[in-house]
């Protein structure tokens, strides 16, 4: 895969990692489309490093706070029932499902799911999903409501995101509108609960990949790159995505994962596209 594959590439990691229709399907779909080799596992993860930064420098303030307050609740009992304090364990405890189950399943993460047909399976069935959890919820809570409850359901649907296509953010927000979120509430922690789960992936590779222990197939200069933009354009879509929320629904996105769901599906079973 040469640079400008790369730069390609970590453009559509930062446009659609924020969106609920599935980076990491997208970054296997297209191009398996555009008849380019897989780029992998590992360099997905890796570019995905460059998302999660925009989202650390985009919600720092936040992070501050809830890492200040979380730390000094430790020692001190009447900061515990802070939201920054109670957030700080939401957090944790949401990650640990996805923290097991990547780490269990990894083997099968980076061979047996990167399946077109699966990838357009789930883009289909968490669109419905998507679209039936932001018919149904009440929309009437705000983050400041959430319970430690709220955050572990949260982390076990985003311990399904391993699958690709199933979209961690929609995942999540999903989750989120069936408990009663609002729709921008739902992503602002989907957003959040994001970090510590992709970081920690992103590093575990990056390791694998400076020690020799795996092969990202890809120069390590694309890959710098193709993460140095996944970062400028991921910063970007959060700015929007957060605005675009606080006036619409997901239509948009639950329609959009159907049509591509059902295209994946048609070209694989043309054999036009394999994985």
């Amino acid at each position: 895969m040469d640079l400008l594959q790369s730069i390609f590439l970590g453009f559509l990691q930062g446009l659609t990692e924020f969106l609920p229709i599935s980076s990491s399907g997208h970054i296997l779909v297209v191009p398996a489309i555009l008849g380019w080799e897989d780029p992998g596992a590992a360099f997905t993860a890796v570019i995905q490093l460059g998302t999660e930064a925009a989202v650390l420098i985009y919600f720092r303030r936040d992070l501050w706070q809830i890492g200040t307050t979380w730390t000094a609740s430790l020692r001190r009992p009447e900061l515990r029932g802070d939201i920054n304090a109670r957030m700080g364990w939401y957090l944790i405890a949401a990650t640990i499902p996805i923290a097991i189950l990547g780490f269990v399943f990894q083997d099968q993460i980076e061979t047996a799911a990167r399946n077109l047909w699966l990838v357009g399976s789930m883009l289909i069935v968490f669109g419905i999903v998507l679209g039936v959890a932001d018919n149904v919820g009440s929309r009437a809570r705000t983050v400041d409501e959430l319970s430690f409850r709220d955050g572990v359901l949260i982390g076990f649907a985003q311990s399904l995101a391993l699958i690709p296509g199933v979209s961690r953010s929609g995942a999540t927000i999903s989750a989120g509108l069936f408990l009663g979120l609002e729709r921008a509430a739902a992503a602002r922690f989907s957003f959040l609960l994001a970090i510590p789960a992709v970081v920690l992936s992103g590093f575990f590779q990056l390791y694998k990949i400076l020690s020799g222990k795996e092969a990202v197939g890809e120069p390590l200069i694309n890959v710098a790159v193709a993460t140095l933009v996944a970062f400028v354009v991921g910063y970007a879509v959060i700015a929007w995505f957060l605005r675009y929320l606080s006036r619409n629904s997901f239509a948009i996105s639950v329609g959009y994962r159907l049509i591509l769901g059902t295209g994946v599906l048609m070209l694989t079973a043309a054999g036009l596209i394999s994985s």
